[in-house]
């Protein structure tokens, strides 16, 4: 295996930019400027889809760019091109630098520096042959049709992408982060007679794919997704209304994710377009629910060694035992708001301008045995997996689509449901929780995040949570 190039390497010695020349350019154009920066982005990315039994694509593609920014209090100019060239760099100069004019500010203090190491730098699109990637698809899709005649169909996917970031500010510092990212994604159809169901499941983060070629992790994702499929071949109607719901830890952290994190980002609530702004001190919680966002997880996919800002990540308490007591902050909020920078400063290419998002987001484990929480429910809503949801930051209302639920009857799991919704408002859902499990999970490394047309992978999780009074809008006559 050939040596893996630095990002110094990459992004100046094989594109003939020079890099002291490109310092002494970044420190001119942002001359007079709050804060900026050069950021210079190479990534390699592909796909293979499994399907019909078939190889049915395989893409691979190859990327690189910059994008200059210069802030002048509330204004932003950017400007990107996938051209690494000093001429390239020159003409964005030149248009971010019009935010600058009438302003004389100092530039804002660089990042701190980390020695923090949270993934391995190795690309993992050449850790294995491109016939082994098709034979582990091949294998899976032969798997899963051998388990059961009631299998009809099997999609897998396999993902990765190896990203290098360079960043270099006015002052002369810079910082730089090598990002492998990998997932697996496996769909099972199974039927019986004219009716059939989609089961799914994935796993991955910020590692190799040498963890999908054994047998163990990948036969324990296609297993769930094949569970998942038969579970729902069983299912009935989904019951409505006002009633107790429990939700299961893990990936039905995402509702968090999209509820309350979202709602906790920096932007909206300096704006004050969040339903949680100007209540920071004050209790936004049922007592016991602490929230964390933490980008320093090794080798999960929300985590990150520096944010796009050059920022180190961090652990940062968003809520604590029910109190509002953090924001996710990127450089622009923070430094309006009066606040430090949180490590949360994401985007999703070069072309991209940074915003605060979050990274792993999840609430802390409680103390109650998640099956004393279900036999505590008389009639109720047992939530596992969710697909698709909306969410309005400004008033939090929020509607989820489960892909597994049960019915909760006399303190017991019954009979699992198809097509039940979650419908509240996340402020007012999280003052309902009244029981929180001692079985904190992280989801299994799947999560993206969309937020104003930008996609980032993210982590979620959470213990088993009981939320009284949640209204389900179900499909039961």
């Amino acid at each position: 295996m050939s040596k893996t190039p630095s990002p110094k390497e990459l992004l100046f010695g094989r594109t003939g930019l020079d890099e002291s020349r490109t310092e002494r350019l970044v420190s001119d154009t942002l001359q007079g400027a709050d804060d900026g920066e050069l950021f210079l982005e190479y990534r390699q990315s592909e796909m293979l889809v499994f399907d019909d039994s078939r190889l049915k694509s395989a893409s691979f593609d190859t990327s690189q760019g910059f994008g200059l920014r210069a802030v002048a209090g509330e204004s932003t100019g950017y400007a990107h091109a996938s051209e690494l060239s000093e001429a390239a760099i020159n003409r964005a100069a030149s248009a971010v630098q019009s935010v600058t004019a009438g302003h004389s500010g100092t530039i804002a203090e660089a990042p701190p520096g980390t020695n923090k190491h949270l993934y391995v730098e190795d690309n993992p699109i050449n850790e294995v042959s491109f016939e082994d990637k098709v034979k582990l698809l091949q294998d899976i899709d032969a798997y899963a049709r051998s388990k059961d005649s009631r299998v009809r169909q099997v999609s897998v996917s396999l993902a990765g992408s190896w990203q290098v970031v360079h960043l270099m500010r006015p002052d002369g510092s810079t910082m730089s982060d090598v990002r492998p990212l990998v997932r697996l994604n496996v769909q099972v159809v199974a039927g019986v007679g004219d009716r059939q169901e989609t089961g799914g499941y994935g796993s991955g983060g910020r590692a190799g794919y040498a963890g999908f070629i054994g047998d163990v992790d990948w036969h324990a994702t296609m297993d769930e997704a094949f569970r998942q499929s038969l579970v729902n071949l069983e299912s009935v109607p989904a019951p409505a209304g006002e009633m107790t719901v429990v939700l299961g830890p893990g990936w039905p952290g995402v509702l968090l994710h999209e509820a309350v994190g979202h709602g906790l980002e920096g932007d909206f609530n300096r704006k004050k377009t969040s339903a949680f702004a100007g209540l920071m001190g004050e209790r936004v919680a049922s007592p016991g629910v602490t929230i964390i966002d933490d980008g320093t997880m090794p080798d999960r996919r929300g985590s990150l060694t520096i944010d796009d800002e050059g920022t180190p990540t961090n652990r940062t308490v968003l809520i604590e035992d029910g109190i509002l007591v953090g924001y996710l902050q990127d450089r622009l909020n923070a430094r309006l708001m009066g606040m430090t920078p949180t490590g949360n400063g994401r985007r999703q290419s070069y072309a991209h301008t940074p915003m605060p998002r979050m990274t792993n987001t999840f609430m802390l484990a409680g103390d109650r045995d998640p099956q004393e929480i279900i036999a505590g429910v008389d009639n109720g809503l047992y939530a596992v997996n969710f697909g698709g949801g909306q969410v309005d930051i400004t008033s939090g209302k929020f509607v989820f689509s489960c892909t597994e639920a049960y019915k909760i009857e006399n303190g017991k799991i019954g009979a699992p449901v198809k097509g039940a919704t979650l419908i509240g408002n996340g402020p007012d859902a999280m003052t309902k929780i009244s029981a929180i499990g001692n079985d904190l999970e992280l989801d299994p490394g799947i999560g993206s995040c969309g937020k104003d047309g930008q996609t980032v992978p993210v982590g979620v999780g959470q213990p088993s949570l009981r939320i009284d009074g949640l209204t389900v809008g179900g499909t039961a006559a």
